[in-house]
Parts: structure tokens; C-alpha cells; sequence
């Protein structure tokens, strides 16, 4: 299932994120360190910390929606609170995305998203709000 979550997310897909873990009460998703996801200085790019933050959003709200129900990001604010280097990012090293619902109502679902590096670091946290849209 985590398979086809990210699949159906072909931006996430060719960033190469995956799900450790999915479901309503928390998301967990990881971003596999990558030259190709950093700035001239090569520190990890703040927008692939906001994707992986976003997707791992995403995904949780989408598996805490009623039956038939869609969701779409209406709102989503990141501050980003450590820059991830080359030397905290070595080969083989990843970031991971952990999402929780804060509130789940009848319209939207918000959902905070902890992003730490390889050390458990706190590098971003990114709070979203998701439209609950009927079948």
C-alpha cells in the first residue's frame, strides 16, 4: 500500500521519497540524501525538505478522510530551523518526515510534520491544512 501511496505521487516518486510507515495517526516518510537535492552550497534544499514534509502531510490526512472523501492542501506554512550539510548527509544517509494530525474535522484536517536529519535532529516543522472534499 505505502508502494502505491508514493506511486500515485509521481513528484515525491522521482525525488525518490518512500514510506516507513502510514496511516492516520502518524506518517513517517524519508528523503534519501542526494546531490541532486541541494543549493550551490551544497546543503539540502529547502524545497525538498518542504516536499517531504508536505507528502508525509499528505498522506497522513488522506488515510484519516471518511470513505470516497479526497483532500487537497489548502494552507501549509515550513520554517526551516537547521540546514542539512553534505557532512550530516553522507552517503547513505537520509531525512525523515514524521506527520500527526492536530485536529481532524468535518472540512479540514491540519497536520504538523517534524522533519529531522540522520543525527534526529530537529531541521524543519511544517504545519498544513487539508481541505476535506465529499465523494
Amino acid at each position: 500500500m505505502s508502494d502505491d501511496l508514493i506511486g500515485s505521487m509521481p513528484f515525491a516518486a522521482g525525488l525518490g521519497i518512500r514510506l516507513e510507515t502510514a496511516g492516520p495517526d502518524e506518517t513517517v516518510a524519508v528523503l534519501p540524501w542526494s546531490d541532486a537535492h541541494t543549493t550551490a552550497g551544497g546543503l539540502l534544499h529547502g524545497g525538498a525538505l518542504m516536499t517531504l514534509a508536505d507528502t508525509a502531510g499528505a498522506v497522513c490526512a488522506y488515510l484519516g478522510l471518511p470513505a470516497g472523501a479526497r483532500t487537497a492542501t489548502t494552507q501549509s506554512g515550513t520554517y526551516l530551523l537547521r540546514a542539512v550539510s553534505g557532512s550530516s548527509g553522507s552517503s547513505g544517509s537520509e531525512v525523515r518526515a514524521t506527520a500527526r494530525p492536530v485536529h481532524s474535522g468535518r472540512t479540514q484536517i491540519v497536520v504538523q510534520t517534524d522533519v529531522t536529519d540522520d543525527r534526529g535532529r530537529l531541521v524543519a516543522r511544517t504545519t498544513q491544512t487539508q481541505a476535506v472534499l465529499p465523494a
